[in-house]
């Protein structure tokens, strides 16, 4: 992909990795990448003394995980017929509230099975184990979180300017790292630098760099959104969260006046 040089304002979204491209891509083919496709990275200001590269080799199965990259890289999922669509939406429904009740590790597919009201034969055929089937819902809100960002309303989408869209940006991940949280430590846990090189994380790196530079354009914009997303490790959010029992509004206006400390 050549290199775009971000403008001022609010202009159009950028393309990130495994993000469906709000205008369509001179030359680009038929396929559409799957779940695990290794992410196009769209260089942004400072990249050579910052970004990382793209995701290295597939990790996890040495830990009873699936061997996808964690967290997993999210693209668009391929085509399938709308009965297979609504069977997979009620299964990872019924995944999302048990592991809320109960967490990741209590989970089993005859509960959700049961939970979903699809049969355990379906539920097997479709994810194979209880580790797939948590590793794809987390692709899954993956990909809910980056619809809204790269395409969803605004502040948070397209159509606000650049340091409302970072506020907003912020704000949501670190709702999204709450409700996801066991989750996210059973993947750090499993492969703790892998967080780094996944499509997930290179997605929002993506995303906050290329807001950055067009609100510094002087500066490192990829050093400093490695820097801004460190705090959402999810072994510091969980201690900020659970051990020191501060609220998501908490952490949301700690974020906020971080970010307003050089102004």
């Amino acid at each position: 992909m050549s290199a775009k040089k971000p403008g001022s304002g609010s202009g159009p979204e950028e393309p990130v990795p495994s993000a469906r491209p709000e205008e369509p891509v001179p030359g680009a083919g038929p396929e559409e990448p799957g779940p695990s496709a290794r992410p196009q990275v769209e260089p942004v200001p400072g990249a050579g003394r910052g970004h990382v590269p793209g995701p290295g080799p597939r990790q996890g199965a040495s830990a009873g995980l699936p061997g996808i990259t964690l967290l997993p890289t999210t693209g668009r999922a391929a085509p399938e017929r709308a009965d297979a669509a609504r069977n997979r939406r009620k299964i990872l429904d019924a995944a999302a509230r048990i592991v809320a009740e109960v967490g990741p590790g209590a989970v089993t597919m005859n509960q959700v099975a049961h939970a979903s009201g699809i049969g355990v034969g379906t539920v097997y055929r479709r994810f194979g184990d209880v580790a797939q089937l948590l590793w794809a819902l987390l692709d899954d809100r993956e990909r809910q979180f980056q619809e809204a960002y790269m395409g969803g309303p605004p502040p948070l989408g397209p159509g606000a300017p650049a340091d409302e869209r970072l506020h907003a940006f912020l704000e949501a991940l670190v709702d999204r790292v709450i409700e996801q949280r066991e989750l996210l430590l059973a993947a750090q846990a499993a492969a703790p630098s892998a967080r780094y090189t996944s499509g997930a994380y290179l997605a929002m790196h993506t995303h906050v760099a290329l807001l950055l530079s067009r609100l510094r354009p002087e500066a490192n914009g990829a050093l400093l959104a490695h820097l801004l997303l460190a705090p959402f490790s999810p072994s510091l959010m969980h201690h900020l969260s659970v051990e020191q029992e501060l609220s998501a509004d908490e952490l949301k206006a700690g974020l906020n006046a971080l970010l307003n400390l050089g102004r």
